[in-house]
Order: structure tokens, then C-alpha cells, then sequence
């Protein structure tokens, strides 16, 4: 018969304790790594929104034979913030949107007419 010897037996305890700990922490990493792949349609979708409206004012914007400086100049805003809506980096405000509507005369809905 083994006698354990106190110092041993927490010595077991404290090394199932870590290993249950570590076991523990993988399966959380596995779960959220799941989590994260799944979700990468909606990553996708995301993006390709911004794309499309930012198409749209581009295509809108060329249609019109407008420059961006002249479009920021008369909706109030700078150069850099109608390209970032034009290549998706950010969209305009929904003040912003409007004035884009009305400077290209279209309506709001015929701007976002196609985007997803």
C-alpha cells in the first residue's frame, strides 16, 4: 500500500488544478475561434456595404462630373472625407447623405438605390 505523504497529495492537487485550468482556457480559445469564423459572412457583408454606398457616391459624383474638392467645398466637409466614403473607410453622416442627394439632384433613395 502507497502512503501519501501530505506535501505529495497537494502537490497532485495543485498540478490537476493548473492542468484543469489549462484545459479549461483551451476549450475557451477553441469556442471563441469558432465564434470568430462563423461570423465571417457578417464581416464580409459589412464591408461590401460600405463598398457599394461608397460606389454609389463615386459613381453619382462621376456622373456628375463633379471633383471631390468640389463636392466637400459645397456639402461643407473636407476632400479626405468624401474619398474615405467613396473607398469605404467611413460613411457620411445622414445630414451629409441628404446634402449629397440634393447637390447631385437625386433623391435620398435614388443615391442608396443598389446598395445591400
Amino acid at each position: 500500500m502507497l502512503i501519501m505523504t501530505p506535501i505529495v497529495l497537494i502537490g497532485g492537487i495543485i498540478y490537476l488544478a493548473v492542468l484543469g485550468g489549462i484545459i479549461y482556457l483551451f476549450i475557451l480559445l477553441v469556442k471563441a475561434l469558432r465564434k470568430y469564423l462563423s461570423t465571417k459572412e457578417v464581416r464580409e457583408e459589412k464591408s461590401s456595404v460600405k463598398r457599394t454606398l461608397g460606389e454609389a457616391i463615386k459613381a453619382r459624383r462621376e456622373g456628375c462630373r463633379m471633383t471631390q474638392e468640389f463636392v466637400a467645398e459645397s456639402i461643407g466637409v473636407s476632400r479626405q472625407a468624401v474619398s474615405k466614403w467613396e473607398v469605404g473607410a467611413s460613411d457620411p453622416s445622414t445630414s451629409n447623405l441628404f446634402a449629397l442627394a440634393k447637390l447631385f439632384g437625386v433623391s435620398v433613395e435614388e443615391l442608396l438605390e443598389g446598395v445591400k
